[in-house]
């Protein structure tokens, strides 16, 4: 799991931990960030023996949006190249914000611009009381437009609205107010023991299940998806009625019937 811009491991558990590796500018987007994270969604975070995936940053800060010679760079380009460029990145998020695994962030420092973007495709985030957010954009005359699906989806329409036209820096306080974050702790130690106890109850949980679970929440909030639904409550009615067939369901309610572990929590 070699990466240019990414430390990538798994542990024992099948816990993948992704961390951007630029803290010296603070864990910023260049096209190798893009690449590089495009990939360990399209292979390593796929794999059969991974349960949950963490997104963190080294150093201080989580992610401080684009790279500033990266956003030299697009001056210079065609509106063309502009737009393989940024549909580059909207796939990167997109890939993630469907991986089949639980994402957990761990967030500290900075969350700016594509930071949000990536705090937004996660499943659940913890987040240092300090840290800043913005969707400071249009301070640049541009706007967050390839994480504004995941952004609006994650805080809303009302919220977005008033972030994506005044630029404003705000704390955890206010990002787990508007639903952006999930929870705040007090320092770096709390985040990761947060994390653990996150990853601790994820772990419990039938793997198959709860990658059905994730794409349930996707096929009936997202927009795009649900106009595909021609018989919504007929589809959830067909999602439980797999499971309960499958030999993972099937095992997680004997296992509950019979007061013991289910196969997935009996170390072999």
């Amino acid at each position: 799991m070699a990466y240019a811009t990414l430390k990538v491991n798994r542990d024992s558990r099948g816990v993948l931990y992704v961390t951007l590796n630029r803290p010296e500018v603070r864990n910023a987007f260049n096209d190798q960030v893009i690449e590089d994270l495009t990939r360990t969604f399209s292979e390593d975070a796929k794999k059969n023996d991974v349960r949950a995936v963490v997104l963190a940053g080294e150093g201080a800060s989580f992610c401080a949006g684009g790279d500033l010679n990266w956003m030299k760079r697009s001056v210079d380009l065609t509106r063309e190249e502009n737009l393989k460029d940024t549909r580059k990145l909207t796939e990167m998020f997109a890939l993630m914000n469907e991986c089949p695994k639980p994402l957990i962030g761990a967030v500290q420092g900075h969350a700016i611009g594509g930071g949000v973007g990536l705090v937004s495709v996660c499943d659940i985030v913890v987040a240092v009381q300090t840290t800043e957010f913005s969707l400071s954009e249009v301070r640049l005359g541009i706007v967050p437009a390839c994480i504004g699906p995941f952004v609006v989806s994650k805080i809303g329409a009302s919220h977005a609205r008033g972030l994506f036209v005044s630029a404003e820096r705000f704390q955890g306080a206010k990002a787990r107010e508007i639903g952006l974050v999930h929870e705040c702790v007090e320092d770096h130690a709390a985040l990761q023991q947060s994390v653990e106890r996150i990853l601790g109850n994820i772990l419990q949980c039938g793997p198959n299940a709860i990658g059905v679970a994730k794409r349930l929440v996707l096929e009936l909030s997202w927009p795009e998806h649900r106009k595909s639904l021609k018989d919504p409550l007929g589809y959830v009615a067909e999602v439980l009625a797999d499971l309960r067939v499958t030999p993972e369901g099937q095992e997680g309610v004997r296992a509950f019937l019979e007061k013991r572990k289910p196969s997935w929590l009996v170390k072999k």
